[in-house]
């Protein structure tokens, strides 16, 4: 039996005084029986919460960012009135700090026999799944002197999505690919490997386009114009080892390559590539086959939900083997890892003729803004000592991205708002040149 505020105050002003007035037992039970028997009165008339039934409905899955509604279904049972407080628990992770208090709390009044709905809406600050704790009723007496309590499992899961915030970029990289693929009218058409039509030289093409047959038999210079080739294989690789763990800026280094990885996902789609996915530190984390279809992704979107950097040193080779055994000859590998020389010259470097072997290699990734920052502080003594060690970081970083490049890898090192876009101009890039 649970005692309520009103109740102890009540307790408190009927037993004080009667230890001054009327000393003995007597005289106590005097005035504490009617007390007594009013609480024991309100406690049987509370209408009982482990009968309660209850059903969930609502949301399924939100992206990071968005809210989503979960509705709790309660049925009252018994043949009394209930008048109740129902707190319905998630982990603290499914709102706003502060915020879990007020929207976890509910009021309800239940008629004997009825049920009431309530909703919980929920902001999650993580990606991941987000599963339902207990669910804790109060039932009150008619008085308000006492009530029942108890804790119901209900379960429910919310999977909440990476946020995708760079599709914002999308529709200007679709254009340029149109442009690539002769479907605007440009001046221009895209390099590539498969043969499209014939048009007019005009000054600034390639004379290595001219066809001189065409040319023989008309009276104007005829230059082949190249649509770049479809159904090509593209394997975005995420590094979830311990440098995919770091902030960079606001969000986690892994954060920013799925979002730029959703980019380059949709955009390849588009241009009719299979795109796969896989991620990787010391076993396999998530894999997404390559599909060049309109469930792509969904599915790359679903995989990325639950994925968690690993606190460990990824094992390069293992991960290159992964690779070779999910990607065809031919296909675009971008592998969106860190830039630490230790890591990459250690692990990746040894490993990487392996790939490019066979493959296009891009590897991008997120530069930490606060670098930048510190490389450009003068003042005091502390902020040259930051500079320094900014400048020192920064130079570590364009002597690996200088190594890979000899390796014929394309390398995109910029700001985590940044990586989105750039990954995807050099996805365009490589398109436009044949490569791919």
């Amino acid at each position: 039996m649970a005692l309520t505020g009103r109740t102890a105050l009540l307790a408190a002003l009927g037993t004080l005084p009667v230890g001054f007035l009327a000393p003995g037992w007597a005289g106590m039970l005097a005035v504490n029986v009617p007390l007594l028997l009013a609480i024991l009165c309100d406690y049987a008339w509370a209408a009982p919460v482990r009968t309660l039934r209850f059903t969930r409905s609502g949301d399924t899955s939100v992206r990071l960012g968005d809210t989503a509604d979960v509705s709790l279904t309660v049925t009252n049972t018994s043949s009394r009135r209930m008048y109740a407080e129902l707190r319905d628990a998630w982990p603290p992770s499914s709102w706003a700090p502060g915020a879990a208090v007020g929207a976890s709390r509910h009021r309800l009044r239940i008629p004997a026999g009825e049920r009431r709905t309530v909703t919980t809406r929920l902001t999650p600050t993580r990606r991941g799944d987000r599963h339902a704790d207990r669910v804790t009723v109060r039932s009150y007496g008619p008085l308000g002197l006492a009530a029942r309590q108890g804790a119901h499992r209900v379960p429910w899961a919310v999977r909440v999505l990476p946020p995708f915030t760079s599709r914002r970029h999308l529709p200007s990289r679709l254009a340029r690919l149109r442009e690539l693929d002769g479907r605007t009218s440009v001046l221009t058409r895209g390099r590539g490997t498969e043969f499209d039509s014939l048009r007019d030289y005009v000054p600034g093409d390639d004379t290595r386009s001219i066809d001189w047959r065409a040319t023989a038999r008309r009276s104007s210079v005829a230059v082949r114009t190249w649509r770049p080739e479809r159904d090509r294989h593209i394997l975005v690789v995420l590094d979830s080892g311990r440098t995919a763990a770091g902030r960079v800026g606001d969000v986690p280094r892994l954060d920013a390559a799925m979002d730029a990885a959703l980019l380059l996902a949709a955009l390849g789609t588009r241009a009719g590539d299979r795109v796969g996915l896989l991620a990787y530190d010391r076993r396999l984390r998530a894999q997404v086959p390559g599909r060049g279809t309109g469930d792509t992704l969904p599915a790359m979107v679903e995989a990325m939900a639950p994925l968690e950097a690993e606190l460990v040193e990824t094992d390069m080779r293992a991960l290159v083997a992964a690779v070779l055994q999910s990607a065809p000859r031919g296909s675009l590998v971008v592998l969106f890892t860190g830039l630490d020389a230790a890591p990459v010259e250690e692990g990746l470097l040894p490993v990487l003729p392996q790939l490019t072997r066979g493959h296009s290699v891009v590897v991008a990734s997120a530069a930490d803004p606060r670098v930048t920052e510190m490389s450009q502080g003068r003042g005091s003594i502390e902020r040259v000592y930051e500079a320094a060690a900014g400048a020192q970081v920064g130079s570590q970083r364009d002597r690996v991205a200088a190594r890979l490049q000899r390796y014929g890898v394309t390398v995109v090192d910029t700001a985590p708002e940044n990586l989105a876009p750039a990954v995807a101009d050099a996805y365009l890039s490589l398109k436009a040149a044949g490569r791919l």
